[in-house]
């Protein structure tokens, strides 16, 4: 799957929910491996911020990042719209301190995404892929993330409140094809108890009753009711009993629980890498969030490359008869056994080493260790297969090293260990040179990296 940008910049505007100011944000198309970026073109020097965990500086009532002086809040639902739709890289230009609130929900920026559309860009989407269950607890809420492995990405989401209104409620997102119609639409909320306390710190003047849920769950004085409502420069109204005081229905009676799904998702875009995993968030919110994309972000910078899925009972794409088709290497020096990713850009080959390996015999009797060069080697035959595996007749074929740079040997491979040979184009195949990256593997940890040009020769 190659990375995806807009194929035209597309612009919003509308209000600010916190500050009440008029906002317009511009989305462009950015380059591969550009990620989400904010720009402040209010501010001198129109300071740039990338949109990544470590950048969060506040979480009340939103997810605000900055760097300096430049601080943009309210950033969750455009980033929930870009991630669920794809988009990889894109360059947000906003005039204000704050995303425009627009309808309250992400839908409007889904509708301007597809008008637009999306351009494939020659990157492929770099997947940072759950391996095993990791949750982040917030003590004083109460509130749990926590992620799972899983094939693609998908949320649930929990959401519990001391209310007879919204009590407990539940929201599950499958498949991101599904957020336009699932879960896009739904509106932010806020309960009438919290208004005043909001207002006073600063918070919502940009609220209304046409870009926010507004849930009334406790009984309040009705001169109470009336400043409230002139605050807000809403029309007085009558609260005779419990539950949405909204003039627009709820689109689905747990639209509150699908928005904080929706929150959740936007909030993980800012880990910098697509996921594959499923997320369970119980009583999420901004904080623990936040606290979450931070740790896992701290696994993605640290991670140079995943170790590709490995798994010993699937059929292998390319057994070992289909290999030896393909190359002209044979024993003691086929170091290839099967094949079991490959496309027009990688391969990911195993290479099972036992101790029958002819090289142990003297390297060493008493202390087998597999030779670096030919782990080097084994990435070169992985790197064959994927050069000669669309050609018309391949065994007519071979290829040779023409350089090697840049291996470093990470840890000694021993009888026993299952390599993962994981080798991809780092360029287009240019009058029959090759140049590409390889990884070598045993478990997650990288044994073996290196770069190598080869060249593909028709055998005489």
């Amino acid at each position: 799957m190659h990375q995806l940008t807009l194929k035209a910049p597309f612009s919003l505007s509308g209000t600010g929910l916190h500050t009440g100011l008029k906002i317009t944000a511009v989305f462009n198309p950015a380059p591969a491996n550009h990620g989400y970026k904010f720009k402040r073109v209010d501010l001198e020097g129109q300071p740039v911020v990338d949109a990544v965990a470590e950048n969060v500086v506040d979480t009340t009532r939103g997810t605000v990042i900055g760097r300096n002086d430049a601080r943009i809040s309210t950033i969750e639902h455009a980033l929930a719209a870009l991630y669920a739709l794809g988009v990889d890289n894109c360059l947000i230009e906003v005039d204000a301190p704050e995303m425009p609130i627009l309808d309250g929900s992400a839908y409007p920026y889904v509708k301007k995404i597809e008008e637009v559309g999306l351009e494939e860009q020659n990157e492929d989407k770099d997947f940072y892929i759950i391996k095993q269950k990791t949750s982040v607890r917030d003590e004083e809420t109460g509130s749990v993330i926590t992620v799972y492995p899983d094939d693609h990405f998908s949320v649930q989401a929990m959401v519990e409140y001391d209310s007879p209104v919204i009590p407990n409620q539940f929201a599950m997102l499958d498949d991101l094809a599904d957020f336009k119609n699932e879960v896009a639409g739904a509106r932010t909320f806020v309960f009438v108890r919290e208004i005043e306390p909001l207002l006073e710190a600063g918070l919502i003047r940009g609220g209304d009753l046409e870009n926010a849920i507004v849930i009334y769950d406790q009984e309040i004085d009705q001169a109470k009711v009336d400043h409230i409502c002139e605050v807000v420069g809403a029309p007085h109204m009558n609260l005779d009993h419990l539950g949405y005081i909204n003039p627009i229905p709820l689109k689905w009676d747990n639209e509150p629980a699908r928005h904080k799904l929706m929150d959740v998702i936007g909030d993980m875009a800012l880990i910098g890498r697509p996921l594959k995993g499923r997320v369970v968030a119980v009583r999420p919110g901004h904080t623990v969030n936040n606290k979450f994309t931070r740790m896992l972000r701290k696994e993605v910078k640290h991670t140079e490359v995943q170790a590709p899925m490995y798994d010993p009972n699937k059929e292998p794409i390319i057994d070992i008869m289909g290999i030896r088709s393909r190359i002209p290497h044979r024993y003691p020096f086929l170091l290839v056994d099967k094949v079991i990713e490959i496309d027009r850009k990688h391969v990911v080959a195993v290479k099972n080493v036992t101790t029958n390996e002819p090289f142990f015999q003297g390297h060493f009797p008493q202390e087998p260790v597999m030779p670096g060069v030919l782990i080097v080697e084994a990435m070169a035959q992985a790197a064959a297969v994927l050069v000669l595996n669309f050609l018309d007749e391949p065994e007519k074929y071979s290829t040779y090293f023409l350089k090697i740079d840049n291996v470093k040997f990470r840890q000694k491979v021993v009888p026993g260990n299952t390599l993962l040979l994981s080798v991809s184009l780092m360029t287009e195949i240019r009058r029959g040179t090759a140049v590409v990256k390889g990884y070598a593997f045993v478990g997650e940890k990288v044994v073996t990296g290196a770069e190598f040009m080869a060249q593909i020769i028709k055998n005489k």
